[in-house]
């Protein structure tokens, strides 16, 4: 099983302006992105309790400086961020079809498109982490050398102590073609300690017939925590001598599927960091992931966060959701 010894936490990856359906006509203007969308459910989740540093690149403009002050409002550590004055951030409109979305993309040579091209910047930023998060879509939008800075970064990093997560969220639009996307997931793969696919993606990109296929297919890397979610189906899990499968609540009144694994990561992730076993971070990252699920967008409201907290605190499961106000970060 995975052990954690501090509560740095470093998520990498691209944040985009999001623009989402708001009633006729309307849309709601805001930020999102698969590695911020975990970070940010974590800051919030954590509180003090963990520092939460998002490493990416943005420009100089207005929405890109609005972007940095938010995260500073939120408690980011925005130290980790670079500026590009040539570039801006890249933006996406959602389109529902009921709960469905689909996604119309402007992000080409987007500023995050280029947030590992300083090897050393990079290696400072991930300095000092007990979590480091990376995903598929990260990737996926780094041209070849700025993929393999990042992987020699993130490889230092563990060396030096870190835990990898690793997401692997298969956008296959991004990828010149599948064995390329193959090849650079499996170079990530080999880094990572715990992993979190979804099976819908995996079955499509490695022919996977079952989530168990999957475990199997990862586990072959060496020993990992492997958590495969399933949509509305259950969560099938390894880790070390455990493996096992657990029920995905049925979840009323969905507004929006959005953001739902990014929330599964951030609550299991979190509850992880925080001391929760495996068995007691999966329901937890369910239940962050029913949160957004019954909101708009892909993220879950402020006030929904913590009455989940107060939830968790009323239970006394994990260290961390005790008093996460009261803790020091390490």
């Amino acid at each position: 099983m995975v052990e954690f010894v501090s509560r740095r936490i470093v998520a990498i990856g691209e944040a985009m302006i999001e623009m989402a359906p708001d009633g006729a006509n309307m849309f709601r203007f805001g930020y999102a992105g698969d590695t911020f969308n975990t970070a940010w459910h974590m800051a919030h989740l954590l509180g003090v309790a963990a520092s939460v540093a998002f490493v990416t690149r943005v420009g100089v403009d207005g929405l890109s400086g609005r972007f940095v002050e938010e995260l500073r409002a939120d408690g980011f550590d925005t130290a980790v961020i670079s500026r590009d004055p040539t570039r801006t951030m890249g933006l996406y409109v959602t389109e529902l079809d009921g709960v469905e979305r689909s996604f119309h993309y402007w992000r080409k040579d987007s500023a995050a498109t280029h947030l590992a091209d300083d090897p050393a910047e990079l290696s400072v930023a991930m300095s000092g982490a007990d979590l480091i998060h990376v995903s598929g879509i990260t990737l996926a939008i780094l041209p070849e050398n700025g993929r393999r800075t990042l992987l020699e970064a993130v490889a230092r990093a563990r060396d030096a102590g870190a835990v990898v997560s690793f997401d692997p969220n298969v956008r296959p639009r991004l990828w010149a073609s599948p064995e390329h996307a193959r090849q650079s997931i499996q170079d990530m793969l080999a880094l990572s300690d715990i992993v979190l696919p979804s099976f819908d993606d995996e079955a499509a990109l490695w022919g996977d017939k079952s989530p168990a296929d999957t475990i199997a297919r990862i586990e072959a890397e060496g020993g990992k925590e492997i958590i495969v979610k399933n949509g509305a189906h259950a969560i099938t899990f390894a880790a070390g001598n455990e493996s096992g499968e657990m029920a995905t609540p049925k979840v009323a009144m969905i507004r929006d599927t959005t953001g739902a694994g990014d929330a599964f990561n951030a609550g299991y992730l979190a509850a992880r960091i925080g001391g929760m076993t495996l068995r007691d971070a999966v329901p937890f990252g369910q239940q962050l992931s029913a949160e957004v699920l019954r909101h708009p967008g892909a993220r879950a409201p402020k006030e929904a966060l913590g009455r989940l907290l107060t939830l968790h605190r009323d239970a006394k499961l994990g260290r961390m959701f005790a008093d996460p106000r009261s803790t020091t970060p390490k």
